[in-house]
């Protein structure tokens, strides 16, 4: 139980690429990917930039399935979970951190992306477009 504080982050954004996916040695699905948030800030000269932060997400079990199968790069996301930094030594013994969220669920946001696997069928509209309201 925590103790008067709260680990919780809720990010979204677009999919920088696929998930990469994986098992556990004991078989637990897990998924990483990249999420990009995008704000406008004013310089110095009082013009906007575009400012991109990337967020490094990780899901695990029957989340990181799903996320697997359906996410696709440049998706619209919403993940939400608590951050964890991780530490480990790569192979060349150089010591690495990382920090990431580690997602209790996620929806995705946005148009349904276009899939030869699922056409459509009948009537159904495939744009917003042809929505009467």
């Amino acid at each position: 139980m925590q103790k008067g504080s709260v680990n919780r982050a809720i990010i979204v954004g677009h999919l920088g690429g696929d998930p990469d996916s994986r098992y556990t040695p004991s078989g637990t699905a897990v998924a990483n990917f990249n999420v990009a948030t995008n704000e406008s800030r004013r310089n110095s000269d009082g013009e906007y930039e575009d400012h991109t932060e990337w967020h490094r997400c990780v899901l695990f079990g029957k989340s990181a399935e799903t996320a697997s199968q359906y996410l696709k790069k440049g998706q619209m996301v919403y993940v939400e979970g608590r951050m964890k930094t991780r530490s480990w030594e790569d192979k060349d013994g150089v010591k690495r951190t990382t920090t990431e969220v580690h997602g209790d669920m996620f929806t995705m946001l946005g148009k349904k992306p276009a899939s030869t696997d699922n056409p459509p069928e009948g009537d159904v509209a495939s744009d917003d477009e042809d929505l009467p309201f």
